[in-house]
């Protein structure tokens, strides 16, 4: 456009500024202008001081020059702007395509924006640092289309406002992953925790069990080498664990147990809870079968044991679906499912022996009472397996419940009547014996 106009202009001056021969030279120069058809024909002229025709040409020339170079200047510009604006669209696409996959932010998984650090501490500083990143790079731009605006070209708006946009997803979506990882990081620490508390109680119970050993067990041989009596059928004999459960997902509880009473042996062993008496029972009452209550819910279980010997029986429960299994003399005689499914077994209860409680730790009914002897009840927070199992019934090993082990100093005697003897030797309570 310009190289038409400068044209042009030297026509209109070599035509229409040189005199005409046989014509005397006045000084002055004109210029010609094209006049439409239908417009006036006189031609007014406007009279320019006189130049010279070489300074004219040179500074048409330099002024062609520095808007050639404005021109190329801006076009380079633009051309860096829009190579930044498409880095940061195919950043953000890949961003966003991780987060509709809906993929976890885990550690083995990589940002979009870089490797992910694979402490939650890191991966948030470096969040941060990739956020302050792309706001610097935004104030670059702007600063930018200022200079821009100042040499006379104009950034475009929508691409400015597109930028901004898309900068304020990202930024949401990062803080939004940044949330995710410190709720990670909070339930790896609850995780932790718990599992170190667990540790701990087994470590207790460990020395607890090694400081029983080293005070020797009174009269008795060993510490857990006794049994409890309940010899009548009455509301005031009965036997106290000191100690309380803690929270169970899973439970094993065993125990040799004595008894000829009829119709039906009682309750050798009861848990109640405040809110509910029947969290685990273990009852036979009048011509029933041995019945297991979790949370009131009722399993009837396939064991005998009325006939005046010693037999060795374990429950096992789960809250996985409500499974349970029966063992007596280490043979499983039954399994089951859907017996209070999904239910914890709640803490902080009362544990009693030969009594079936209607509130907890008392109210109890006579006609439900055990008749008979306890030995070894040991409870675990675990399914034990059938080895296990059997190596105990068949007098090869004794493993101490985890949860509640059978001592001494553990168990309380109410009600005369009731007492601790020591216990016959675990072959001479085997059935062939």
């Amino acid at each position: 456009m310009f190289s038409l106009l400068y044209g042009l202009l030297c026509i209109c001056v070599l035509s229409c500024g040189q005199p005409g021969s046989g014509q005397a030279d006045d000084g002055k120069r004109y210029i010609c202008r094209a006049v439409p058809l239908s417009g006036d024909d006189s031609c007014p002229v406007t009279l320019l001081p006189e130049l010279n025709s070489g300074s004219q040409e040179e500074e048409l020339r330099n002024t062609l020059m520095q808007l050639r170079e404005t021109i190329l200047q801006q076009k380079e510009t633009i051309s860096k702007q829009l190579g930044t604006i498409n880095e940061l669209t195919t950043k953000l696409s890949l961003c966003a395509s991780e987060y509709e996959k809906g993929g976890s932010w885990s550690k083995e998984k990589q940002n979009t924006m870089g490797d992910v650090p694979r402490d939650p501490n890191d991966t948030i500083d470096s969040l941060g640092k990739t956020i302050q990143g792309l706001k610097d790079r935004l104030e670059n731009l702007e600063q930018q289309q200022m200079r821009a605006n100042i040499s006379g070209a104009s950034f475009p708006s929508e691409l400015r406002d597109l930028l901004q946009r898309r900068l304020g997803e990202l930024e949401k979506q990062l803080l939004k992953k940044v949330s995710n990882l410190e709720e990670e990081k909070s339930m790896l620490s609850n995780a932790t925790a718990a599992y170190r508390l667990k540790t701990e109680n087994a470590l207790n119970a460990l020395v607890e069990r090694i400081s029983e050993l080293e005070k020797g067990g009174g009269d008795f041989k060993s510490p857990e080498q006794f049994k409890l009596s309940l010899p009548q059928r009455t509301n005031y004999l009965y036997g106290r664990i000191t100690k309380t459960l803690p929270e169970l997902y899973a439970f094993t509880l065993c125990m040799w147990i004595k008894s000829s009473a009829s119709p039906g042996i009682g309750t050798p062993f009861s848990y109640g809870v405040p809110g509910q008496a029947n969290e685990i029972v273990l009852i036979e009452w009048g011509n029933n079968p041995i019945e297991l209550l979790i949370n009131d819910k009722v399993a009837q279980l396939p064991l005998e044991v009325r006939d005046g010997r010693w037999h060795h029986i374990c429950i096992s429960w789960t809250t996985r679906d409500g499974q349970w299994e029966a063992y007596q003399n280490g043979e499983k005689l039954g399994t089951g499912d859907n017996l209070a499914a999904w239910h914890p077994i709640r803490p902080g209860g009362v544990i009693i022996l030969g009594q079936e409680q209607d509130v907890v730790g008392g109210r109890f009914d006579a006609g439900q009472a055990f008749v008979g002897e306890l030995s070894q009840v040991n409870i675990w927070d675990r399914i034990l397996k059938s080895v296990e199992i059997q190596s105990m019934a068949n007098c090869s090993s004794y493993i101490p419940g985890n949860v509640i082990s059978w001592l001494a100093s553990n168990v309380e005697v109410f009600g005369r009547g009731a007492f601790k003897r020591p216990l016959e030797m675990c072959l001479e309570r085997l059935p062939n014996a």
